[in-house]
């Protein structure tokens, strides 16, 4: 992170504090630095923030202790200002550098030390007279570190607060077989524990990828190479060792929990599969805010409304832990998501919503004029494209990017059928204002001229401006779907099931579908070529065809709550 930019960071960071209503009760505050030991002698830097009193003293009392486990150095400043503020406001802050980062000994790996140095810290954190309460706190990969021990957290922990981040990592590294490269590849080379100096994209397009690292980054990087190697949730990687555990902690979750993600959030599909499996007992006391803002809490929802967006971290961290650790009561659960369109959250008895109703909008052709309609087509066509690797069609409007996060969100789009290998269809206008809660399913008929391919679908809203703003992407690669070989030309079935989201439709508004096969850096450049895909190292064109009417039905699947303001 640049200088220019983290500065920016922390002055938004002190204004989040001086706004909110929980206000500064000690002038002043201390800092303090200790090497804490963990069960193998391994010392991990810690730092220690506490409230000063008006004459000078560190408060000698027991407090309320909120504690953060970071890899990420080079943020002092940042982790400075969090600790002054939340000393000041009666907490003691505490910010630990996770193994072999920041200034910490051993080696740093990601990942898999932290259940053990975690669970290391907190219980010696828990056995401290001036910790009163406890409570953890952490944002991506600190809320990993969060995590990887809820299901053991020491009597004093009262609840966690746990944004942009979820158990399920297979969701964050895969779609249908495709990889989330704009993440994991930008994360490796960010994160790889040496300077990586190669470019960004040409990374990216390195084939075979599972070479990229010694022959672009200058050194082999085992924990990329597994994580590119196994593209299947059945595979031994993620059905034992870390990845498992981490899997199954979820279940045993019993402290409660604020789980906060946003609709434009890059880890908001495995953030959702891990809140559906806690437990209904801890789902009792615990709350849920999906919000309309990408990584970094920044709203990214292109001409809305957004006064009542209320993306603000620090607020919502300060009236969690003050209702647990300082008032000392046990939540009741919420569930609040943030509507796109109307700018208003709605809260809800449970999430995902049961027995939603849904409308489906068919795909059809008529005298060359592609349209969405509700009805079957009688009639039965097809349509077809040439799919090129080597011109990739670029990711924008779409929802799961960290390297180029700006191109998350509800983003206006081109017009319809702006490249050759782009289908787009077109609903009529509404009557009535729709509210899309849920999961959008995308069923298509298709074929393709290769043993092996990649269909992807947005979702867009045409607004009566006739400007374009995406809603919702998704992805599959064909073998992947069917989960067996494919023989060239053959007509198959495949489902591309999108994050859910919660979207107002206005009247007037018309919905429309882009039909391609390349969503890029979102997700890796399919070769076209079947097995894996880090193997893989040479492409080929495609011919994809894709089925309308009668005997194959494609169709969108849209969720939606009656309210109101609908039929």
């Amino acid at each position: 992170m640049s200088e220019s930019k983290l500065n920016t960071i922390c002055e938004l960071r002190q204004k989040e504090f001086e706004l909110t209503k929980f206000k500064p009760i000690y002038p002043d505050y201390s800092k303090e630095e200790i090497m804490l030991p963990m069960t193998d002698k391994v010392r991990l830097k810690t730092t220690i923030f506490r409230p000063v009193n008006v004459d000078k003293t560190v408060e000698a009392k027991p407090l309320p202790v909120i504690i953060e486990r970071t890899c990420y150095p080079g943020q002092e400043k940042l982790r400075d200002i969090n600790g002054e503020n939340f000393a000041k406001r009666g907490y003691i802050f505490v910010s630990q550098y996770c193994r072999g980062t920041g200034g910490s000994e051993g080696e740093w790996f990601p990942n898999v030390n932290e259940r053990e140095d975690g669970l290391a810290t907190l219980f010696w954190l828990n056995s401290q007279n001036w910790a009163e309460t406890i409570g953890y706190w952490g944002n991506s990969y600190l809320a990993l570190t969060g995590w990887a021990i809820a299901d053991r957290v020491p009597d004093k922990v009262k609840g966690m607060c746990l944004t942009h981040y979820g158990t399920d990592r297979f969701q964050s590294a895969y779609e249908k077989g495709m990889f989330r490269q704009d993440v994991l590849t930008a994360w490796a080379m960010g994160n790889a524990g040496f300077q990586v100096e190669a470019d960004y994209i040409e990374s990216c397009k390195y084939m075979p990828q599972l070479e990229v690292d010694e022959k672009l980054w200058g050194k082999k990087l085992d924990w990329y190479r597994d994580l590119i190697s196994n593209d299947q949730r059945e595979d031994s990687y993620w059905q034992q060792g870390w990845w498992k555990e981490l899997y199954e902690i979820t279940k045993q979750v019993k402290v409660p929990l604020y789980v906060r993600s946003g609709w434009y959030d890059h880890h908001h599909g495995s953030a959702m599969n891990t809140w559906d499996m806690l437990s209904e007992e801890t789902k009792e006391h615990s709350w849920l805010d999906i919000g309309g803002w990408n990584h970094s809490f920044e709203p990214c929802l292109e001409d809305c409304e957004i006064k009542n967006i209320n993306h603000s971290e620090i607020l919502a961290v300060l009236e969690w832990f003050e209702l647990i650790l300082k008032k000392g009561k046990l939540p009741d659960k919420r569930i609040r998501t943030y509507v796109i369109g109307s700018d208003l959250w709605l809260e809800f008895p449970v999430w995902p919503l049961k027995n939603q109703e849904n409308k489906s909008f068919y795909l059809t052709c008529k005298e060359d004029v592609k349209i969405l309609q509700q009805k079957k087509d009688e009639i039965n066509g097809k349509l077809s494209y040439q799919y090129d690797p080597q011109n990739p069609n670029d990711s924008y409007g779409v929802e799961s990017l960290l390297q180029n996060m700006k191109a998350n969100g509800s983003l206006v789009q081109p017009e319809p059928d702006y490249r050759q290998d782009v289908l787009s269809f077109i609903s009529e206008p509404f009557t009535k204002d729709l509210q899309i809660i849920g999961k959008i399913k995308v069923h298509l008929y298709v074929s393709s001229s290769c043993p092996d391919t990649a269909f992807t679908a947005k979702i867009i809203e045409v607004r009566e401006n006739k400007k374009a703003y995406s809603i919702r992407s998704g992805i599959t690669s064909l073998c992947h779907d069917i989960g067996h070989s494919y023989e060239p030309q053959a007509i198959e079935c495949v489902t591309i099931e999108m994050w859910d989201i919660a979207y107002q439709l206005r009247k007037g508004a018309r919905l429309r579908i882009d039909i391609s096969s390349s969503d890029f850096p979102q997700y890796h450049v399919h070769s076209n070529y079947a097995g894996v895909w880090s193997l893989q190292d040479k492409t080929q064109k495609a011919v994809q065809t894709i089925f309308y009417g009668e005997t194959y039905p494609s169709y969108i699947e849209i969720p939606y709550k009656r309210c109101n303001e609908m039929e």
